[in-house]
């Protein structure tokens, strides 16, 4: 059963997110995820959909804040580790700037669809760009925009398999809600399939965004925990009128606050049994998949190479 209540299995994550967004009473609940370990672990909740997260992308891979450090190869890379253990679970990416001109887009969107990404977001800052959720930000001109997003929809497939495009929009924070607004129309009509307008600051910016642009595609609320947006359930975001949100530090600063208590443990206390909870290497490998390893090989070589396991 997925997780909408259907039995029906879907040829990729893509398939499998129109399907949700075609349900008016569905929100695409999105756990941010940044490797193969957080990923793991959010599927065990059976989630609507994963998201790559790039400002997690970047601290688990770079030890380095979301100030536009990554790089394009390592959002692949990770979006490819992700989407090869999420089977039809749908993996929602950050694509940042998309990484410079038109041909890097275009490189870009090819490259994650190749990926398997059920769905990316591009959005409107200036390269280098930094967290929605800090101050300083810059956006490009409503033309750069526009050109953005029509290299993304230009060098996207057909096949049902392609990924929709998501616009995001910084331009809340120096111009205002109602530019915001006019950019996400203007992405709609350069060939986006759903909007993004980030930090939304109040209710009230939360709902006037879905009350304008809710009607014309469906509409993304972005909800890091204690960042600038207020700290919105997911139930407070479908009854607002979005259809899609993530959480894309959740997984991140709670391995923080994790790590902290394990390493903190075997350098104070000798040991890390406590915080081990029970877990040892054997159930640790399982929760990575190590049962469907080992019936895999026994299916194919009769378990000769780890009957031993």
């Amino acid at each position: 059963m997925d997780s909408t209540g259907s039995k029906t299995r879907y040829a990729s994550g893509a398939e499998r997110l129109r399907a949700q967004l075609k349900d008016p009473n569905f929100l695409t609940v999105s756990l941010g995820v940044f490797d193969g370990i957080s990923g793991r672990v959010a599927l065990e909740t059976n989630p609507p959909a994963l998201y790559m997260s790039g400002a997690a992308t970047a601290a688990s891979r770079l030890g380095q804040p979301d100030l536009g450090i990554a790089t394009q190869d390592m959002f692949i890379s990770t979006l490819f580790t992700l989407t090869s253990i999420a089977g039809d679970t749908p993996v929602i990416a950050d694509a940042d700037t998309g990484f410079g001109s038109a041909l890097n887009i275009a490189r870009t969107v090819q490259m994650y669809e190749r990926a398997g990404a059920a769905a990316f977001h591009i959005e409107d800052q200036v390269m280098p760009k930094r967290c929605g959720h800090l101050g300083g930000k810059e956006v490009v001109s409503r033309e750069e925009w526009a050109q953005r997003i029509r290299a993304a929809a230009a060098a996207r497939s057909s096949r049902p398999s392609a990924p929709l495009i998501i616009a995001r929009t910084d331009s809340l924070q120096t111009h205002g809600l109602d530019e915001a607004i006019e950019r996400i129309k203007i992405a709609r009509a350069s060939g986006a399939d759903i909007g993004f307008v980030e930090a939304p600051l109040s209710r009230e910016d939360a709902v006037k965004v879905t009350r304008e642009l809710g009607p014309l595609l469906p509409m993304v609320l972005n909800l890091p925990t204690n960042g600038a947006t207020p700290n919105f359930t997911n139930k407070e975001a479908l009854e607002m009128g979005f259809k899609i949100t993530w959480h894309p530090l959740a997984g991140a600063v709670s391995a923080v606050h994790a790590l902290r208590k394990a390493y903190g443990a075997v350098i104070t206390q000798g040991t890390d049994v406590e915080t081990a909870q029970g877990m040892g290497p054997r159930e640790f490998f399982q929760v990575m998949g190590l049962d469907g390893a080992i019936a895999f090989e026994k299916e194919i070589s009769g378990g000769r190479l780890y009957q031993k396991t």
